[in-house]
């Protein structure tokens, strides 16, 4: 080593400085609501190789997804690329997610030296598809899903064909700009940090997880845990099973999902992009939440994933619900099996769900994430009325909501009495019903509408979620949905959407230890 701690730590700083100041840029530049106002995006900084060097605080299943976007675009474009050209991709084949989630790299040129790239991925309302929000429900392939875009250079006429293939262009068109706009400031401040030992920060990150799984137990503990379905069809309206066998020896960890249902005709597959997002996401919240956000973190890591599995499906099945839903998932499963080699350390699950609503037409789409129930914890109840795991978005504020859509939100609360039972008991879902004030679209896809999420060490599961449609806000109407569904609306029918409590944590009336 070269740096001093007292260095080592300001150089830390300084990167992800670089991209926290690429991610307020994103938001303040944003044009969508689902950007500027939820923070439906992320930002980082890598290495020449594509490594991470330093992530900013946003969605979980986007950064630790985003270094596949980024290899790829270097196996595509390296030494093909010049300072000021960017690479744009959302092929979830080619190191994306789902289709919505755009990734945009910038190279960082130092004079003619290379010296790393910027990275930023935002979900975009609408590319595309059959349904407004480019979530189909129903879709059963990729190309249900809207416009696929592999490694390619962002041009003006890659452009005009993404803003052609949209509902929503000029929202695109804003967004796309942020993206752009972010990735150049990102470029700017890590050319000033070019010279710096990089790789020290990567050693670093390195040796602290290596020494974090050291004063682990060495052993295997296996998890399961169930998607409860992939479609809205009868047919679809089956369970898929999640098996993780964890194994951790000496300084590494291995989390393989042999067993895990195949991939399924319908939209809840995750590539494996998605899937090593949720894992080095679970890893760290269980082991340690200080270890540096960076590549060498995971170095330590191994991941098996086997090649069309419902968690690394291949083309061309449709994945919209894997990015969302599926990673929900396979959080909840390494939770679980962390749990019992970590015993007393972790809390029941979390809601378990994104609960995705889409609402929109031929002018217009409206999409979010919506909150539920934190898992009890051994320190105290879980958090009401939160994003958790692989979503860290916001709400859309109901006045910004309401100015950008002809929508109109009649009922926000919390959901008394869904957290599960126990010594701490699970956090809250909320309640909220959306009336529409012209025909549109529906599509939910939600997850935990069967399956509870499960308390732990004594604990009572949390409720699980619920969907309804009011025809013309007639509570007498009141029309139960299945979890996932696209479904036209007309002027005045009404959305309630239910979200899922958390699980408890110990046993209820127990004394603590």
């Amino acid at each position: 080593m070269s740096l001093d701690p007292a260095s080592l730590q300001i150089l830390l700083s300084r990167l992800t400085g670089v991209a926290e100041e690429m991610s307020a840029v994103l938001r303040r530049a944003a044009f969508s609501p689902n950007i500027k106002e939820r923070a439906d995006c992320s930002a980082a900084v890598f290495t020449v190789d594509g490594e991470v060097l330093a992530q900013a605080e946003n969605i979980p299943v986007h950064l630790g997804s985003m270094p596949a976007s980024v290899i790829e675009a270097i196996r595509r474009f390296a030494g093909d690329i010049a300072a000021g050209e960017q690479i744009i991709l959302n092929d979830p084949f080619a190191g994306g997610t789902h289709l919505n989630d755009i990734t945009v790299v910038a190279p960082c040129f130092v004079g003619d030296r290379l010296v790393g790239w910027a990275a930023t991925r935002a979900h975009h309302a609408d590319v595309g598809g059959s349904a407004p929000g480019s979530l189909p429900a129903d879709a059963i392939e990729i190309f249900a899903e809207g416009l696929r875009i592999p490694p390619t250079r962002l041009t003006t006429e890659v452009r005009d064909l993404i803003l052609a293939n949209s509902r929503t262009p000029d929202e695109r068109s804003g967004d796309l700009d942020a993206q752009v706009g972010a990735n150049a400031i990102g470029v700017a401040r890590l050319a000033r940090l070019a010279d710096q030992p990089l790789h020290e920060a990567l050693d670093y990150g390195e040796r602290r997880m290596a020494s974090a799984l050291h004063d682990l137990p060495d052993g295997t503990w296996r998890f399961a845990d169930v998607i409860d379905s992939f479609g809205p069809a009868v047919e679809q309206q089956v369970p898929s099973t999640i098996v993780l066998e964890m194994t951790i020896a000496g300084d590494g960890i291995t989390f393989d999902f042999t067993g895990t249902d195949p991939q399924r005709a319908g939209n809840v597959n995750a590539v494996e992009a998605v899937t090593v997002s949720s894992v080095a996401f679970a890893l760290r919240a269980a082991i340690d939440p200080t270890l540096p956000a960076n590549g060498g973190t995971l170095r330590p890591l191994r991941v098996i994933a086997p090649a069309g599995t419902i968690v690394n499906a291949l083309a061309p099945a449709a994945v919209g619900a894997g990015n969302v839903e599926v990673s929900q998932r396979v959080a909840d499963v390494c939770f679980g099996a962390l749990s019992a080699a970590l015993p007393g350390r972790l809390g029941g699950a979390s809601q378990g769900t994104m609960n995705n609503l889409l609402i929109g037409n031929d002018r217009w789409v409206y999409y979010e994430t919506m909150a539920g129930g934190q898992g009890g914890r051994p320190t105290g109840a879980g958090m009401s009325g939160v994003h958790t795991h692989m979503t860290n978005t916001r709400n859309t504020p109901i006045e910004a909501l309401e100015r950008s859509f002809p929508l109109r939100v009649r009922r926000l609360r919390l959901r008394e009495g869904s957290g599960g039972t126990g010594r701490h008991v699970g956090g809250e879902g909320i309640e909220r019903d959306i009336e529409v004030l012209e025909p549109a679209v529906l599509s939910l896809i939600t997850e935990r509408r069967t399956s509870q999420p499960w308390g732990i060490d004594g604990g009572g599961p949390g409720a699980v979620g619920e969907n309804w449609l009011l025809r013309g806000g007639d509570e007498a109407r009141a029309e139960r949905l299945p979890d996932k569904v696209t479904i036209a609306l007309v002027a005045g029918d009404v959305v309630r959407v239910l979200t899922p409590g958390g699980g408890g944590w110990g046993v209820a009336g127990q004394p603590s230890a």
